[in-house]
Formats: structure tokens, sequence, C-alpha cells
């Protein structure tokens, strides 16, 4: 009780850390819309800023997990929060100086950030609880504030822009750059004079064990660093780009603000499938889980590609109103009906490909850890492909690569989970 009563503020700390991961990186496909206005750009180039956010992982992924090692979570967390304060201003400062340039430089900084947070908030949170039953109820409360951010994100610049016109311009929504800008520098001075527990300190060289084998040597490891870029990329490809088509006017022809009324809803759909997802968890298994969610999403997918686009229906959304929050409707493609309902399939499928990938991993668990971050790069990578194919042949064709995505994750869950490499020692 003590220690609960001691650490309070920096568990509160890293949970608005934890949702600070969401924010930043939500941002990223709501603001493409705004970049194509501001520099006439394609669908492509709008999704250029989550490309370099991503982008980042694949540098920093491995020596963010050293770094935590090195100079443990106050100091990583203070320097990613330093980082992400920089990277978000600098994001500012490409309104200003009207440089698409300079937005990407924004975003691919903020990018450094997110991975180093994302290496910190899970293990301190469990630590700040004292691990056990504590400690995960802690990640999950992180983890539900996390998806709650990225439901507003999307919202919130909706609703900063409005109608999508030639002058909509990054100085449009400055408020949400600045409520980031706001939140990094209050935690970072929060944390400054705050003591935590440092367990994971390592100040001695470790000694060199040289091994024949490594994480790698798992084919259903492999298969499965390969379904974490895979997921990552379907995961922000099904609402970044439908939030595209449907502020385009000659797409979905919605305004703005009713596009991210929808694609914020898709997150919080995110955010129902993961309570469902943690209170089945302990009675259904990874693969059956991952095995159902790939499939279903697999059809919601299909059925939006198939489905004419000028057939429209009235579709719940989780929306802003002048007396609070709550739910409203939108009249809206059919399509974008059932690429919101994929939030309920995509909410749990990264718990379940971590879980059946480091199965019978043993000592080489924590290197599998640094890779998955650096994996992470499929979520800048995977929608830039989608959004070139929306260029050239439209942005329901463009829908085949996220289907191809969770074709490859039902294979994952089917046959490419198993461990057939139980030969290899595991033990030190």
């Amino acid at each position: 009780m003590n220690q609960s009563k001691s650490y309070a503020l920096p568990i509160i700390m890293m949970i608005l850390l934890f949702g600070m991961i969401s924010f930043v990186t939500n941002l990223a496909a709501p603001m493409g819309v705004v970049v194509k206005s501001q520099f006439q750009a394609s669908n492509f180039l709008g999704m250029l800023g989550n490309f370099a956010n991503f982008l980042a992982y694949a540098f920093m992924g491995i020596p963010a997990g050293r770094l935590l090692e090195k100079i443990g979570y106050k100091k990583t967390a203070l320097l990613a929060i330093v980082i992400g304060f920089l990277g978000v201003a600098v994001q500012f400062t490409s309104g200003i100086a009207e440089s698409f340039f300079v937005y990407l430089l924004g975003a691919f900084i903020a990018g450094f950030s997110m991975c180093m947070l994302n290496t910190v908030v899970n293990p301190m949170l469990n630590t700040l609880g004292g691990g056990g039953k504590k400690g995960n109820q802690l990640i999950q409360v992180g983890g539900t504030f996390n998806s709650l951010m990225g439901t507003f994100v999307p919202i919130l610049v909706g609703m900063l822009i409005g109608e999508v016109t030639k002058n909509t311009a990054i100085k449009d929504v400055n408020p949400v750059l600045f409520i980031a800008m706001g939140i990094f520098a209050m935690v970072g001075i929060v944390l400054y004079f705050v003591s935590i527990p440092e367990p994971h300190i390592n100040n001695q060289p470790k000694a060199v064990e040289k091994s024949q084998y490594s994480a790698w040597s798992f084919r259903h490891f492999v298969l499965g660093a390969v379904g974490i870029f895979v997921y990552v990329g379907v995961e922000v490809g099904l609402p970044g780009t439908m939030m595209l088509f449907l502020a385009d006017s000659n797409a979905g022809g919605l305004d703005a603000t009713t596009a991210g009324f929808v694609a914020g809803t898709y997150w919080f759909l995110m955010l129902v499938g993961r309570f469902v997802g943690a209170s089945i968890g302990g009675k259904v298994s990874s693969k059956t889980m991952l095995t159902v969610v790939s499939f279903v999403g697999m059809v919601f997918v299909l059925l939006a590609i198939i489905l004419p686009t000028t057939t429209t229906v009235s579709m719940p959304v989780f929306k802003t109103t002048t007396t609070g929050l709550s739910f409203g409707s939108a009249n809206v493609p059919i399509n974008a009906m059932f690429l919101v309902l994929c939030g309920l399939c995509t909410s749990v499928m990264w718990g379940g490909i971590f879980n059946l990938a480091v199965e019978g991993l043993g000592k080489y668990v924590a290197t599998a850890s640094g890779i998955f971050m650096t994996m992470v790069v499929g979520g800048g990578i995977l929608p830039l492909v989608q959004n070139f194919v929306a260029d050239n042949v439209g942005y329901m064709v463009s829908y085949w690569v996220p289907f191809a995505g969770l074709a490859y994750l039902f294979y994952y869950a089917l046959i490419g989970s198993k461990n057939v490499n139980t030969n290899i020692p595991v033990e030190d």
C-alpha cells in the first residue's frame, strides 16, 4: 500500500505517456489530410509523415532496449520526452515555414521518442506496481488510456479542420500540437523531481557468450516478426487510408470533422476489443484468437472492397458534442462501416502474435522483444504502399494490401506459429 502511495505520481505520468504514444503516432494519419491540402500532395505523400514516424523504429528499436539497461527508466523516459517535445515542435514550425520537408523531419524525430517510450512504459508500470497482478493491472489501465487517446486524435483534428479547402493548413491543428507539447513538458518536469526504482540498470559489462543460435534460429519467431511488421501496417493503414478516402470530395465526400469521427470510432472499437480480449484471454488460446480475428478481418475488408461506394448506411460513431462525449450517427459509404468494424479484430492481434512468436524461446525472449520493436516500422511502410496503390488505382482497390496482410496473419496463426525448432537449447 505504501509503495502504491509513494509511486502514485510517476504512475500517473507513465499512464499519460502511454496515451501520448498513441496521441502522437495516430496524429500522422489525420495530418495527412492537412498536408495534402497545404502542399497539394498525393495520398502517397500525405502518408509520408506516418512513414517517417514509423521509420524511426527501424533505427531505434534495439538501441532503445540497450539504453534502458544502461541509464534506466527515468533517464530514458526523460530523454524520450525531450525528443518527443522537439519532434512535435518541429511539426508546428513546419506550418510556419510552410515546408513539407520540415514536417517530415518533425514526424521522424517524434518517431524516435515513441519508440523509446514504448520500450519504457510497459516495464516501468509493471515495476511501479510491484509486479504481479498489480503491475499487470497498471499496464492494462495504460493500454486503455492509449486506446482512448487514439480515439480522440482524429476527432480533434477533424473538428479543427472542419471542411477541407485549399486553405486548410497545419496552423489549423496547432491546438493539438500545443496539447502534445504541454503534456510532454508537464510529465518531464514531474518525472525529473520524483524518485523511481531502477531494477534494469546494468552498469557492468556483460560477458559475451557466443552461441550458434539466436532468436532468428526459430522459424516461428521469424514468421512472427514478419507478422508484427504486417500487423502494425494493417492496423495503421485501415483507418488512415479510410480517413483520406472519406475526406476526399471526389470519393467519400464527407467533411473532415465527420471523417475524423468515423476514424475515431475505429480506435474506439479497438478499445472495446481489448476489453473483450482481456476478459476471455484466460480461456481462449492466442492461436485460436488470432485465427478468428484475422479471418473475420479478411471478411470485413473483402466486403469493403467489393461493395459499391455509392451505397451508404447510417453508422453510429463515437463523437464529441457541446455536452461532452457521446454516440451519434453519420451517413457514410458502407465500405467505411466494414473498415471501422476491423478495429474489433486488430485490437487483440499484437498480443496474440507476440505470445505465439516467443513461445519456447527461453533466454532469447529479450532479444526477440527488441527485434519486434524494430519491426514496428511496418506501420510506416505498408500504409505508404497502400496509398501509392490508392493514388494509381483507387481507394478501395488499395485495401487489397491490408487484405493480403490479414491473410498472412491467418496463415501464421494456423501453420506458421508452430515451433519446429524444439531441438534448440533455450536455457542458460
